[in-house]
């Protein structure tokens, strides 16, 4: 439960901490970049849903997913002043952490996972996938100040 709670007051207080960075530090706000990560956190908690049933099963439709997340996180990387959202990315794919990337990789390992745990996960994953469009949309606020 504490772990829960200092990875959401960890998320919090980057998305805090945003409108500080964001003056000279990142780039503008782009439509495709915001458009493409809600896209996908609707597609990766729909997925997360089917962890109840054997990995195999799903395989073909959790590469099409990493593909979809390979190509967003290609067009984000290549984004001049992106390195924070780059940041963010690396963190929601790390295979070995607690969020979209660690729980594929268990699921893949595990071949399926208890509806807690799905729960659980969805709730962190999706925290995760805002933290990345609010940035997005703090670039928005920050490219109409100027």
């Amino acid at each position: 439960m504490k772990s829960n709670l200092l990875k959401a007051t960890s998320l919090s207080l980057l998305l805090a901490l945003i409108p500080l960075l964001s003056c000279s530090t990142m780039t503008n706000f782009n439509q495709q970049a915001y458009t493409q990560t809600i896209s996908i956190k609707v597609d990766a908690l729909n997925l997360m849903d089917s962890a109840v049933y054997e990995y195999a099963v799903y395989a073909a439709k959790v590469s099409d997913l990493q593909v979809k997340i390979q190509k967003a996180y290609e067009y984000e990387r290549n984004r001049p002043k992106n390195e924070i959202t780059v940041q963010l990315w690396d963190k929601l794919l790390d295979k070995e952490g607690h969020l979209l990337g660690g729980f594929l990789m268990r699921w893949q390992n595990q071949g399926k996972q208890s509806s807690v745990f799905i729960n659980a996960s969805k709730k962190q994953v999706g925290m995760a996938f805002d933290v990345i469009a609010g940035l997005e949309s703090q670039k928005l606020k920050s490219s109409e100040i100027k």
